[in-house]
């Protein structure tokens, strides 16, 4: 499985982002997409996830502000970013799961200036 993140950049508080990750390779195992920040300093935490049913979850601090998705036909899954504040930025990961295994693509930059 190989993930291929796009999308980042630099935003104003309040301002939006649509961060992309296309998945390449056994697609058809992946059980699980997500994605994951890791600030300056600080542990990769989990954002979103999506099922490969479309369930969904999200940590607290993003809930009404991010919306993760998914496209099958273009084996992408998105993370739409609204009311960024100065607290999402990070680098954010996309994590495919197959079985017990998580495959990373390489991050995309997500800078929110106050």
């Amino acid at each position: 499985v190989q993930l291929q993140a796009s999308g980042g950049g630099l935003v104003k508080a309040g301002g939006s982002l649509t961060l992309s990750c296309a998945a390449s390779g056994s697609i058809s195992s992946i059980m699980s997409m997500g994605w994951h920040r890791q600030a300056p300093g600080k542990q990769r935490d989990l954002v979103a996830s999506i099922t490969r049913g479309g369930s969904t979850t999200y940590v607290d601090s993003v809930k009404g502000r991010f919306t993760i998705s998914r496209d099958n036909t273009k084996n992408t899954v998105y993370l739409q970013m609204n009311n960024l504040k100065p607290e999402d930025t990070a680098r954010y990961y996309c994590r495919g799961r197959v079985g017990l295994t998580d495959y990373w693509g390489q991050g995309a930059q997500v800078t929110v200036s106050s």
